[in-house]
């Protein structure tokens, strides 16, 4: 089984540790282009499903916040999720981000969801 690791910059992904592991398991790492919010899963598909049914909200708690939050996440079908990383892997695919290391770029309009 092949496994890719989707790195988004975060400082544990660079850790000695993570390093040799990822070594030692032959992992694959795709790295984040820079200045590519529509390449991140939970830019792209996450955060609007979680947020949208906290809109307007008020929330007396931290912890009614990660409750709310949570019932919303789990509201998500798991087909949603299947189509989100079906997405995900089309847009690494199609999308000139990987190739130009994350610069910005005009043109093409492509669309990635059908």
């Amino acid at each position: 089984m092949e496994l890719n690791l989707h790195h988004v910059n975060v400082p544990s992904h660079s850790t000695i540790i993570i390093r040799e592991f990822l070594t030692k398991n032959e992992t694959n790492t795709i790295q984040q282009p820079s200045n590519s919010p529509d390449m991140v899963p939970y830019d792209f598909f996450l955060f609007d499903r979680v947020k949208k049914p906290l809109r307007g909200t008020r929330f007396n708690s931290r912890k009614e916040i990660m409750e709310k939050s949570k019932t919303a996440l789990m509201a998500i079908p798991t087909i949603e999720f299947q189509k989100c990383f079906e997405s995900w892997i089309k847009r690494w695919h199609t999308c000139k981000c990987v190739a130009v290391d994350g610069e910005y770029f005009e043109g093409d309009n492509i669309t990635f969801d059908e």
